[in-house]
């Protein structure tokens, strides 16, 4: 499976609050609606400066702290966002954007800048950073999270196999 975008350059400790204010999650239940205001606590204009299907959030430590809802993941998704490539990830996070079919890499994102062009080639697990011609070695991902990837996402995998197949 292989990816291919443009960096939005994120830091530390990005909580699911900063990815949806708390002022959304409890009063937007349109999750294409509710994509429209991610990071607007940190950029009012982060879902406007999006490039569908081309952008890939890249963030450092802890990225996904804070609440379990899977609100965070999906509306990152629905933004169109194809990716986040982060230091490290908060587990309920991690877990949650597999299900619904978002995908999380885990490597050294510090050299990574604004606007990078990356390519994301999870068969061979590796990032290459088309803009400065470097290349990352990622965190292996098991087999059933690349079918779930694949897939869509849990529910979807769970459709097309008529339940879950771990038989991989």
């Amino acid at each position: 499976m292989k990816l291919v975008g443009f960096a939005h350059k994120l830091g530390d400790n990005i909580n699911t609050d900063v990815i949806i204010s708390g002022r959304y999650k409890f009063h937007i239940t349109d999750i294409e609606e509710l994509s429209k205001h991610i990071f607007e606590d940190i950029d009012p204009d982060f879902a406007k400066n999006l490039k569908p299907g081309e952008s890939i959030i890249v963030a450092g430590d802890n990225f996904g702290l804070g609440s379990s809802r899977e609100q965070a993941p999906l509306a990152i998704k629905a933004a169109g966002i194809i990716a986040v490539l982060a230091k490290s990830f908060a587990r309920i996070f991690f877990r949650n954007s597999f299900n619904v079919g978002l995908p999380l890499i885990e490597l050294d994102t510090e050299s990574i800048e604004q606007s990078d062009k990356l390519e994301i080639d999870l068969d061979q697990g590796m990032v290459f950073d088309l803009t400065k011609s470097k290349e990352f070695k990622i965190k292996p991902l098991p087999q059933i999270m690349k079918r779930l990837l694949e897939d869509g996402g849990l529910i979807s995998h769970y459709k097309k196999h008529n339940g879950l197949k771990l038989d991989l």
